[in-house]
């Protein structure tokens, strides 16, 4: 991402494709919670609630494949 904007989904390794994953999501949490305060005093409540822990790698896994997807999984 480029000042904060999406260029692309291709990515050289399926590794580069999961950090891609994990930016989208963390940057999707931005996009719905916009204040970073509210986000910080959230945080340590999600952290230690299994079910948000999951709930965040399912959103990590959706991006992953979507990323995959659009690299071919990286023949």
């Amino acid at each position: 991402m480029s000042n904060g904007q999406l260029q692309t989904l291709k990515t050289k390794t399926p590794e580069e494709g999961f950090n891609l994953a994990v930016k989208l999501a963390q940057k999707g949490i931005a996009v719905t919670q916009p204040s970073e305060e509210i986000r910080k005093v959230l945080r340590p409540v999600y952290s230690r609630n299994a079910d948000s822990l999951i709930a965040t790698s399912q959103v990590v896994a959706i991006h992953f494949q979507t990323v995959a997807f659009a690299n071919n999984y990286w023949n």
